[in-house]
């Protein structure tokens, strides 16, 4: 049986079942593609490399470590209040400051500080760090994550962005090898 201009069933079911293929295909495609082009995306988003205040350097007194926050610099206003991002900011001797990302190198927990043993330490696990960053024992692997940082007419900013986490080309500071080939 053919239809009056020439095209039978079976050609015109041909045509629909490829156009058909074709849009699932495109729909298919654009999470696929999208994820393949975004650091390049991602790399142009304004402020996703930005500078943040985090306030003036009267609020982080000498020889002491604060917690205090920031505004994600690429959050949307549908984020609300896990936008607001906290760090440890440590004043070493008022020239020198270190800044900390809150989160254990292990796992991600947040960590606490407390005053009375200098040391910053995670609940979920139990590891412990000391005051400048650095390891001290537990299972993490290296020291906490820091923030770069500057001073500007008596404000601390720090580079805020990408959160460090364990996966990033910061965190392979560490090459573990236990004599063992690796698993299949």
């Amino acid at each position: 049986m053919s239809l009056p201009d020439g095209l039978s069933r079976r050609g015109m079911l041909v045509k629909i079942g490829l156009l058909f293929n074709g849009a699932i295909g495109v729909i298919l495609a654009v999470p696929i593609v999208g994820y393949i082009l975004s650091p390049l995306i991602r790399a142009r988003r304004p402020g996703y490399a930005a500078w943040i205040s985090l306030g003036s350097l009267g609020q982080f007194p000498e020889g002491q470590t604060r917690l205090a926050t920031y505004r994600n610099p690429v959050a949307d206003p549908a984020d609300g209040e896990t936008a607001n991002i906290p760090c440890w900011v440590r004043n070493v001797d008022g020239k020198k400051l270190q800044v900390f990302a809150i989160n254990c190198a292990h796992l991600g927990c947040p960590v606490r500080w407390f005053p009375q043993s200098g040391l910053f330490m995670c609940p979920c696990h139990g590891g412990v760090y000391y005051s400048d960053g650095s390891r001290a024992s537990g299972p993490p692997e290296r020291g906490l994550f820091e923030y770069s940082y500057k001073l500007e007419q008596g404000n601390l900013w720090i580079k805020a962005g990408e959160m460090p986490t364990t996966g990033s080309p910061a965190a392979r500071l560490i090459h573990i090898t236990t004599g063992k080939s690796p698993c299949v």
